[in-house]
């Protein structure tokens, strides 16, 4: 069953379940109970309790409040492992897992990303009231629980650790959101920075979004790619329209919000989780991967927003080079074609999480927390700084000049370089056939796109010293065009020498001299330059400033490699296609799409640049 789970549940998973699993361990430790507990509204919240055995001492309680099932069901079934890591299960705490109201066997209505509501009156809930709810039952309720109650979550689960962290009920001390989901139109799953993510919420939503009438166990099933070429599938599909029309025949309720809501209106807004992370009591750990196709931008953000909006909290961020929930069920000695020194996700569970955990909730040990603890993948290293960014960060300007160089230095002659952005010849997000978003695609190889006509590179050789990146990257790029819309995605990559070494790894023949590695990546749909809430149109052939937050990074370019900007203006099918005319582009026509020649200016007032975090 959990094999079934994982494959259906790819995009966004809960990724309770980490590397090695022990059934015995479970069954010969655990006991398990099924039951209903009532929110403060009268709903019941169906919820599956693992108990140690030996009652001869009190336990903290973790709790995992999730969309995706606390399957198995049934008192005699039981999970193959238990918590966020093995070690936590055999150290031995009181797991519990809970469908949120509105999915699988849990009462109510489910709405995506609840938002959180200001309580007027004692019938209001939201997750937070949930939480609230279901912690006070537990610790009345359960004996030889200790008082004490943590919180964990990835992805989807990471936002409901979120909500469970704002108004906790004072028996949670500690709180990890993981990947959370923080803000789903400006950076996380499905819109970057307006742009719509198109494969990903495609896939997710064919089964995620289908309509529960009562309350069940069943799995949805999701749509069944008719071909292993996502890439062809999409461009044939046409206009997002034709996906409705032709596949979800208007059932998918949030996939028709999604429609309904183009720009960064009321719906979204209301919808993003940082704004109510004031007054957090709970400490909070808050972890990512670097590498998180999904919600690399949630995890960054809802540290900052902690720092910001809960300054005396005690707060922590862990990054890794990580793909979406990789901490918890690899070891993280690899990720693609990239290999690490040490195994990073072993040591993130051992001697980071279960000390956090153990600490709070059993009172172990000193505080373990840094303030942040990030892994640099060019230098093969976990950094621990006081703040985050590091205090002796400082953006630096590397400005983008004629000649296709990357500079530090201004350039004063005026120049500009161009390419032709076709919405039906659209460029990849990744090498090769795919069947659908890879995770891989975040840290790939990228000279397959430095080949196309419709991508700019800069570059500069890293010389004698390393380059050390650590916080965020802005993009601020003068463009023109003969559209009136475009989009503008911004590659930052290292690029190994030519004489690197070829490795062995996981059964082929890793060719790394030369290699290009996405080290960051990101999209802006320049309509919204201005303002998410109101976008407005591109004037033809006049140069306006399009400006651009690029999520935060940790790595070390070495002596010998090269710092590579690439620029364009499709990102395929990963992000949807830009018609390149201002219009709403749910609803497009094929007659919308066409050609547009793009440049990007060079030098004097119109220079464009990368900001980037350089560490003194």
């Amino acid at each position: 069953m959990r094999y079934l789970i994982v494959i259906l549940l790819s995009f966004q998973f809960s990724l309770l379940t980490f590397a090695q699993t022990d059934t015995t361990f479970v069954d010969l430790n655990y006991n398990k109970k099924e039951v209903y507990i009532k929110m403060r509204d009268g709903v019941r919240l169906y919820t599956s309790i693992y108990t140690p055995k030996d009652a001869s001492k009190r336990y903290a309680i973790m709790i995992n409040r999730t969309p995706y099932c606390v399957c198995p069901y049934g008192d005699s079934l039981k999970k193959e492992s238990l918590g966020p890591s093995e070690m936590m299960m055999k150290e031995k705490y009181i797991f519990v897992y809970q469908d949120v109201r509105g999915r699988y066997m849990s009462e109510g209505e489910f709405l995506d990303v609840r938002p959180y509501d200001p309580k007027k009156s004692p019938k209001q809930i939201d997750e937070s009231s949930d939480t609230y709810d279901t912690v006070d039952w537990l610790i009345k309720n359960i004996e030889n629980n200790n008082g004490n109650v943590g919180i964990w979550g990835i992805s989807y689960p990471g936002f409901y650790a979120s909500m469970g962290a704002i108004d906790a009920h004072p028996a949670v001390k500690a709180v990890s959101p993981q990947a959370p989901v923080s803000n789903w139109f400006l950076g996380d799953d499905f819109h970057h920075n307006g742009a719509f993510f198109l494969s990903d919420a495609f896939n997710f939503y064919s089964f995620f979004g289908q309509p529960r009438p009562v309350p069940t166990p069943k799995h949805a099933q999701g749509f069944q790619m008719p071909t292993p070429d996502g890439y062809d599938f999409y461009l044939k599909a046409g206009p997002i329209k034709n996906l409705n029309k032709n596949y979800f025949k208007g059932k998918l309720a949030f996939w028709n919000d999604l429609m309904k809501h183009p720009n960064y209106d009321t719906f979204w807004q209301k919808r993003d989780v940082r704004q109510h992370l004031s007054h957090i009591k709970p400490a909070t750990m808050v972890v990512g991967g670097f590498f998180d196709a999904e919600d690399c931008y949630g995890a960054l953000e809802t540290y900052k927003s902690i720092e910001k909006k809960s300054p005396n909290s005690k707060n922590t961020l862990v990054m890794g080079p990580w793909f979406h929930g990789g901490w918890a069920r690899v070891d993280g000695s690899s990720f693609g074609d990239i290999v690490f020194g040490s195994k990073t996700s072993e040591y993130y569970r051992n001697e980071v999480e279960a000390p956090f955990f153990s600490h709070y909730l059993y009172g172990k040990g000193n505080d373990p927390r840094p303030e942040s603890l990030v892994f640099d993948i060019g230098a093969d290293a976990w950094h621990k700084f006081e703040k985050w960014p590091p205090a002796n960060m400082k953006l630096t300007n590397y400005n983008l000049s004629a000649n296709g160089t990357l500079s530090t230095l201004d350039q004063i002659d005026n120049t500009f370089s161009s390419y032709v952005s076709d919405p039906n010849n659209p460029v990849p997000h990744k090498d090769g056939i795919n069947h659908r978003t890879t995770r891989e695609y975040m840290i790939d190889d990228q000279r397959f796109a430095s080949r196309r006509p419709d991508v700019v590179m800069y570059e500069m050789e890293i010389e004698t010293e390393p380059l050390q990146l650590a916080g965020p990257i802005y993009a601020e790029l003068y463009v023109s065009t003969n559209a009136t819309d475009a989009d503008f995605i911004v590659k930052i990559i290292d690029v190994y020498p030519d004489s690197t070494k070829e490795y062995q790894h996981q059964g082929k023949t890793v060719k790394i001299g030369g290699y290009q590695m996405l080290v960051r990546g990101e999209v802006m749909r320049a309509k919204y330059r201005e303002s998410f809430e109101n976008p407005t149109p591109l004037k033809k052939d006049k140069i306006e400033k399009v400006r651009f937050y690029i999520p935060d990074v940790a790595h070390t370019f070495r002596p010998g490699h090269k710092l590579m900007i690439q620029i364009q203006s499709s990102w395929f099918p990963l992000v949807d296609r830009n018609p390149q005319k201002f219009c709403n582009i749910y609803e497009a026509t094929e007659a919308d799409f066409q050609q547009a020649l793009i440049r990007i200016h060079e030098g004097g007032k119109t220079a464009s640049r990368i900001e980037l975090p350089v560490v003194r």
